[in-house]
């Protein structure tokens, strides 16, 4: 049946005809991605985030669905949906989620990781952190790259490291050493799936010879590629929904 939008009474007829469908499809049919859409639909147009989380929940739990394992554990996070915010139970999601191949809980996981926090029930793990945004970069997240190079271009402290110490040795210091190199490479893997920030380290690494043999032309060349990136951003900032599925 087709619809006329500009109808508000068909507006409303579509809308509820969508909900019927997907719930259908969630819970006659039983498919993970319309259980998603489901969720996505109570979220987006009922607003109604209790509900979406319990059902991004289960179909996390019972149907092992990545992007959803990836939705409850932000709602976790941002206490959207629950009572409040709980970062274990947030991490506990990004985990299953990452383990199930979605490489932004493994970017989400890693992240948290990475981040200084005063949560006993959530241990700073750098050395881990790490791993896991490189598990993240490797499926094609491009914000992993970027954070990974950022983390070599400057190298991390030890979280117990005075600034002071005359006992160890400048590299002992260090979880991450600074490492050009690697802060050149994860540049150009963040820039090539499409991180503006990453192609911007590009040009200044080209620039200034860092990590990578100075390169005047490659360094306008990524400058323009990120000055792009940075239009585009700005002249298509809404999102379509369904646009989780893709």
């Amino acid at each position: 049946m087709a619809y006329n939008l500009k109808s508000e009474s068909e507006v409303k007829e579509y809308v509820k005809n969508l909900g019927i469908e997907y719930r259908f499809g969630c819970y006659s049919e039983k498919k993970p991605e319309v259980c998603h859409l489901l969720a996505d639909f109570l979220e987006s147009i009922k607003k109604d985030y209790e509900k979406a989380g319990k059902v991004y929940k289960n179909n996390c739990d019972e149907y092992k669905y990545g992007k959803s394992c990836l939705k409850y554990g932000t709602y976790s996070l941002l206490g959207k949906g629950t009572k409040k915010s709980d970062f274990k139970v947030a991490y506990d999601y990004f985990e299953k989620g990452c383990n199930l191949g979605e490489p932004d809980c493994c970017l989400n996981q890693g992240l948290l990781l990475i981040t200084k926090n005063d949560r006993p029930e959530l241990e700073q793990d750098v050395i881990r952190g790490m791993k896991l945004l490189q598990k993240a970069c490797s499926g094609k997240n491009a914000n992993a790259c970027y954070y990974l190079s950022g983390m070599y271009i400057v190298g991390v402290k030890k979280s117990d490291t005075s600034s002071n110490s005359t006992d160890k040795s400048k590299s002992d210091q260090f979880d991450v050493p600074k490492d050009m190199k690697k802060a050149f490479q994860y540049a150009l893997e963040g820039c090539n799936l499409g991180n503006m920030y990453s192609c911007a380290n590009l040009s200044q690494m080209y620039a200034k010879g860092d990590g990578v043999a100075k390169d005047d032309k490659l360094a306008e060349k990524y400058k323009n590629v990120a000055l792009e990136m940075q239009k585009d951003v700005q002249s298509n900032k809404t999102l379509t929904f369904q646009e989780g599925l893709s």
